[in-house]
């Protein structure tokens, strides 16, 4: 059996973050991830970040991406790729099939004295007649083709939902050479940042507000040929009499995200339901342990925000965890978290941002109330 300081399940941002910071101070680090590359979103994303210089605002999200990876090897991270968790069991024992050098699967049991999940998050999904039709996909599958691996999802292209996602993606969609023929939002007003929806409007993209997809037709190579759409009630509800045909060849859906909480389920860990942060999410204290001792949690499965707010959660993780292997003293690891939760509060700032912060206030207080925990701020 391999034996580990610290497990840590996912390496986007989070898990990186939380790598590199474990690293510095000694531990040995597994980092664990199902993908064939590490990194996450981050090279997906080839737009430049927005924050300060603490943020790296101005810097692509690949290059973000690349520089942690570099990091985290340089401090010793032990990384392994196209590996499934498939399993936590009493005593810190994480199941992982793994595949070898050999492109053989293989199952191996990890003894880990710390476990950081950092799991991130899952797409939403909106059901419509021909949802199931191939050519309709997730926004974020759409992102992945294009900005990984160079492949045009489609020619003509509906992106239904209007949050950053969906105006992100669909101008990367554009960069890519793709025709956004419709983005369609079942709210009233557009619901990301003027400064997103500003390139798509000037680029001229048609968009229709309380709307939505009833239908994906289907072709006769049975791949998505039209999509119908139509304006919606108060309630939500297609109205008859008000459909509306788009040639399409393919649909992206930036619906949302939820949080992946399987393996904090798997853990053991008590979940809390938060609609802020997209749905159900581990009870976590100040510095991202769970309710399970020895077990911490980081980025979108604690509640979907940003990439540099999972970084800096990867970042109090990856500390705590040191601090609790006695690899970090309690002062230092103090002062370190106190130094990460003011750059994560002025991330929250803001009226959608306070809201957040408020809500993580709630989060923590009730992990204190139920567990019992000194804070760490």
């Amino acid at each position: 059996m391999t034996t580990k300081d610290i497990v840590i399940i996912g390496a986007g941002p989070a898990g990186l973050a939380a790598a590199i910071e474990a690293g510095k101070a000694g531990a040995k680090v597994l980092l664990a991830d199902l993908n064939l590359q590490p990194g996450g979103q981050l090279f997906k994303q080839i737009h430049k970040f927005f924050g300060s210089s603490a943020h790296r605002s101005g810097t692509r999200g690949f290059d973000i991406g690349t520089a942690l990876l570099a990091e985290a090897k340089e401090n010793g991270v032990e990384i392994w790729m196209q590996s499934a968790v498939i399993g936590i069991f009493p005593e810190k024992k994480v199941c992982i099939e793994r595949t070898a050098e050999s492109g053989e699967k293989e199952l191996v049991t990890v003894e880990a004295k710390k476990i950081i999940i950092a799991t991130g998050a899952s797409e939403n999904v909106v059901r419509f007649k021909g949802w199931t039709t191939p050519g309709v996909m997730g926004a974020g599958a759409a992102q992945t083709m294009v900005n990984v691996n160079h492949v045009k999802p489609g020619n003509k292209i509906v992106m239904i939902g209007s949050g950053n996602v969906g105006l992100i993606v669909s101008y990367q969609l554009m960069q890519a050479g793709c025709d956004v023929v419709a983005l369609v939002e079942a709210a009233p007003r557009i619901g990301g940042y003027a400064v997103h929806a500003a390139k798509i409007r000037r680029a001229g993209v048609p968009v229709y507000t309380k709307s939505t997809v009833v239908e994906a037709v289907k072709g006769a190579d049975g791949c998505v040929e039209s999509v119908i759409i139509a304006s919606v009630d108060d309630k939500f509800r297609p109205i008859a009499g008000t459909e509306k045909t788009i040639k399409a060849d393919a649909v992206a859906i930036a619906a949302g995200l939820k949080p992946t909480t399987e393996l904090t389920k798997l853990a053991g860990c008590d979940l809390t339901f938060n609609g802020v942060f997209g749905g159900y999410i581990p009870l976590h204290n100040d510095r991202m342990e769970t309710s399970v001792d020895g077990v911490y949690i980081a980025g979108d499965v604690t509640g979907v925000e940003e990439a540099n707010t999972a970084l800096e959660e990867g970042r109090v993780a990856g500390v705590s965890a040191a601090e609790a292997l006695g690899l970090i003293g309690k002062d230092k690891a103090d002062a370190e978290r106190a130094e990460i939760w003011k750059r994560l509060d002025s991330l929250r700032l803001g009226p959608f941002g306070e809201k957040r912060m408020a809500e993580k206030a709630k989060v923590i207080d009730e992990y204190r109330a139920k567990i019992g925990s000194v804070a760490a701020r």
